[in-house]
């Protein structure tokens, strides 16, 4: 959010306050809602920390100041009527004061998010007895390798399978997939965000052979 874009929002809608929706930018899920004023905005801007307006104590306040749990911002955006705020933060721990994830306890997520936090939790402790452990351990040419044989695995269990065993193997395949990019330093967001960009191009996959790019039907 551009500084300029304060000025224009409906403060006076609300009481001179804004509900501010609370997103993890990795898993898309919701983990709170809170309020906020223009100076608590404006200090989330500022310090790249959620900030929020505090209705019960008439203060500002630091979302994870005693706890540790902040929220890194990555982004926010106003809705269309400019009275209610998008925000997009990656956790440093759990959101809830009840220590859940999400203050939501059913909030869904995006499963291939949650897996890539996961790999690269593994690949950055190195868990002993993990199996995310071995595969960083072994290096960049076997978890391709893994890869490939997963490849085929999921190619052969759609031709003599049934729908089970494909997705199991599929599964197995974007895990793999998932480890294999971290490796190399990328991620499947770094991937996801190469098929967001294709996508607004109108040109959501590669033309098998040539190396160029498929159009939308």
């Amino acid at each position: 959010m551009r500084p300029e874009v304060i000025d224009t929002l409906a403060w006076d809608k609300q009481g001179g306050l804004l509900p501010a929706v609370v997103q993890d930018a990795d898993t898309l899920r919701v983990l709170m809602l809170g309020y906020m004023d223009r100076a608590a905005l404006q200090a989330t801007l500022d310090s790249r920390y959620v900030t929020f307006f505090s209705r019960s104590r008439q203060q500002q306040w630091r979302k994870g100041g005693q706890s540790g749990h902040v929220l890194a911002l990555v982004a926010i955006e106003a809705d269309c009527d400019g009275d209610a705020l998008l925000v997009r933060a990656q956790p440093a721990g759990p959101t809830c004061h009840l220590g859940r994830i999400s203050c939501f306890a059913a909030a869904a997520a995006d499963a291939l998010g949650e897996l890539d936090l996961l790999v690269a939790q593994r690949h950055r402790d190195r868990p002993p007895g993990s199996y995310g452990t071995r595969l960083f351990d072994a290096g960049v040419r076997a978890i391709a390798q893994k890869v490939g044989e997963e490849g085929v695995e999921t190619a052969l269990a759609a031709v003599a399978q049934d729908d089970g065993a494909l997705l199991g193997e599929a599964a197995d395949l974007l895990y793999h997939l998932a480890v294999l990019l971290r490796a190399r330093g990328l991620s499947l967001a770094d991937a996801k965000q190469v098929l967001a960009a294709r996508r607004s191009a109108g040109c959501p996959s590669r033309e098998e052979g040539d190396g160029g790019h498929a159009t939308l039907a």
